[in-house]
């Protein structure tokens, strides 16, 4: 689905679900709002650094890992480039949404995330932007990832070359 972030997101969904609730703007005009489920792992060892968190409903969809040097802590997380591979601490995104029966996608390049918990569950705000993968339209996201509990298996966080 979000191929484009250059992630490897295998594996199990998380342990249980949480919620994701997105606002989409695609100017001039169009507006996608969705909720779905939403479900974490953590970055296997040796593997990358973080969590990541993913969320889908029909052909809508936002993925993000968050990248820290050492454990996930509060605060807010700069949005990276995807190809940014030396940044230690900071957020990539991307996210796959439906206008009538065309599919878009958007690796987010600007914004930030605020990780707002994590005692049993990770509860983070995504509030970002990028161009439209092949339209070159600017795209604004509000993604709210609800109580994710993070799943027992991990997931590969490596970039790709």
């Amino acid at each position: 689905m979000l191929a484009a972030l250059g992630l490897v997101a295998c594996g199990g969904s998380g342990g249980g679900t949480g919620a994701l609730r997105v606002l989409l703007i695609r100017l001039p005009k169009d507006t996608v709002r969705f909720a779905a489920a939403a479900s974490g792992r953590r970055c296997a060892p040796g593997a990358g650094r973080g969590v990541v968190l993913e969320g889908t409903s029909g052909g809508n969809g936002v993925l993000l890992w968050l990248r820290a040097p050492d454990s996930l802590t509060l605060g807010e997380y700069a949005v990276l480039q995807r190809v940014d591979s030396t940044t230690p601490r900071g957020a990539i995104a991307a996210a796959r949404f439906m206008i009538h029966e065309v599919p878009h996608g958007v690796a987010l390049d600007s914004g930030a995330v605020t990780v707002r918990a994590i005692a049993r569950a990770v509860t983070a705000r995504l509030r970002a932007s990028g161009l439209e993968v092949g339209g070159g339209s600017r795209v604004a996201v509000d993604a709210s990832f609800l109580a994710v509990p993070l799943g027992p298996d991990t997931v590969s966080c490596r970039q790709a070359p």
